[in-house]
C-alpha cells in the first residue's frame, strides 16, 4: 500500500520537467570564388630548352692523330682561336715532298724555254728544221703544265698542312667536346661543337594536334624556370615539317627577342600561348561544378546568405579550372568547393580566401 503511494506522489514530479529546445542548425561554412571577366583566356605551355640557333659542329679537313684540344665544355672562343692540333709531321712530309717536284719542274721548265729560245735563233739562220724547231716548242708548253700542276699541289699540301690546325669559325661557346687527346679522327669527323650566344631560342616539342594553334601564334611568352617571374618576348621561327618518329612530336623553335645575360644555354624554359578567344570566358574553380543531371550547375550566393542553383553553358574543361561561357556574371559570387554537399535556398557562411 505504501509503494503505491509513493508512486503516486512522484508522478507530478515527472510532469514538471521542461522539454530541451532542439540545437539550432548552424549555416554551413563555404568557400566563395568571385567570378572574374575575361579570367579564362585560353593558356597553352610547352616546355623546352634554351639552345643557339647556330651551333656548328667543327672538324678537321684532314684525318691524323689528335695531339692537342686546347678548350673545354663552357670555354668561350673567339673568331680564329685555335681549339686543337693534329700531329702534322705527315703533312708536313706531304708538304715538303710537294715543293721538292715543284723545285724539279721549274727546272725543267727553265731548260724547257731556253732550248725553244736557242731553235727559235737557230731557225731564223735556216740551220733547224720547223719539225725540230715545233719538237722544242712542244716541249716547252708540256714542262709549262707540268709545273702549273705541281704548283696547284704543293699549294694544296701547304693548306692540308694549315688544315692541321682546328680554328674557330665565329665567336661563342663551347657547347660539346666530340674527340678526345690521342683519339684518330678522319677528315670531317666532329671534334668541337660552337654554340653562338647572339642568337637564343627555346627548343619545344609539340603534339600534332597543337602544330597549327603555335604555327600561327606569333609572339609568346618566354619565362625560364630559374627566373619564373620574368618573362621575355617570343617569336615562333619555325617548326619541323615532320614528326620525330619515336615521340611523334614536331620540333619547334622559338626566338628570344630581348635575351639578356640570365638566359644560358640548356636552362629550361617554357612558353605560353594566350588565346584572345578567352576574352568572352569566365574561369571558376573545378570543384564549383555540380552536376544535375546532363547540366552543369553552379550555387549562386545570394544577398541574403542562400544559395541558389544557377544552370551555365560549360565551353572547356581545363587543368586550371573550367572555362564558362554563359550563365556567369562578373562580380557574382558562387561556392568554390563542396558543391554537392548543399540544397536549394540553404543558407551558407562565407569564407573568401
Amino acid at each position: 500500500m505504501n509503494r503505491h503511494y509513493l508512486i503516486l506522489l512522484a508522478l507530478p514530479l515527472f510532469g514538471c520537467v521542461e522539454k530541451a529546445a532542439p540545437p539550432t542548425a548552424q549555416a554551413q561554412m563555404v568557400l566563395a570564388h568571385t567570378v572574374q571577366a575575361g579570367g579564362a583566356a585560353a593558356r597553352t605551355e610547352y616546355s623546352g630548352e634554351v639552345r643557339a640557333r647556330h651551333e656548328i659542329n667543327l672538324a678537321f679537313r684532314v684525318g691524323g692523330k689528335l695531339l692537342a684540344r686546347q678548350v673545354d665544355v663552357g670555354d668561350r672562343v673567339s673568331a680564329g682561336q685555335v681549339l686543337a692540333r693534329l700531329d702534322a709531321a705527315d703533312l708536313a712530309l706531304a708538304s715538303s715532298s710537294a715543293e721538292a717536284n715543284l723545285a724539279a719542274t721549274a727546272a725543267e721548265r727553265a731548260f724547257a724555254l731556253a732550248e725553244a729560245k736557242r731553235y727559235r735563233d737557230l731557225r731564223a739562220q735556216q740551220f733547224v728544221s720547223q719539225a725540230l724547231l715545233d719538237a722544242k716548242e712542244t716541249a716547252l708548253k708540256a714542262a709549262e703544265e707540268r709545273y702549273r700542276a705541281l704548283a696547284a699541289q704543293s699549294h694544296l699540301a701547304g693548306n692540308q698542312r694549315a688544315y692541321g690546325e682546328l680554328r674557330a669559325d665565329t665567336s661563342g661557346v663551347v657547347a660539346a667536346v666530340l674527340a678526345e687527346v690521342g683519339q684518330v679522327v678522319a677528315a670531317g669527323q666532329a671534334v668541337v661543337k660552337v654554340a653562338r650566344t647572339d642568337e637564343k631560342e627555346v627548343l619545344v616539342a609539340v603534339p600534332e594536334n597543337r602544330v597549327a594553334e603555335l604555327a600561327r601564334a606569333g609572339e609568346v611568352a618566354v619565362a625560364l624556370w630559374a627566373a619564373p617571374d620574368k618573362r621575355y618576348r617570343g617569336r615562333v621561327r619555325e617548326v619541323a615539317p615532320q614528326a620525330d618518329p619515336v615521340t611523334r612530336t614536331f620540333a619547334a623553335r622559338v626566338a628570344i627577342l630581348n635575351a639578356d645575360a640570365d638566359v644560358r644555354l640548356g636552362q629550361t624554359a617554357r612558353i605560353a600561348l594566350n588565346s584572345a578567344s578567352g576574352d568572352a570566358l569566365v574561369l571558376i574553380p573545378l570543384g564549383s561544378v555540380f552536376q544535375k543531371g546532363d547540366q552543369p550547375a553552379v550555387w549562386l550566393i545570394g544577398a541574403d546568405g542562400r544559395v541558389h542553383l544557377r544552370p551555365v553553358k560549360v565551353a572547356a574543361w581545363r587543368e586550371d579550372g573550367v572555362a564558362v561561357s554563359a550563365g556567369l556574371a562578373a562580380g557574382e559570387r558562387i561556392v568554390a568547393a563542396g558543391a554537392h554537399k548543399l540544397i536549394e535556398a540553404e543558407a551558407v557562411r562565407v569564407s573568401v580566401p
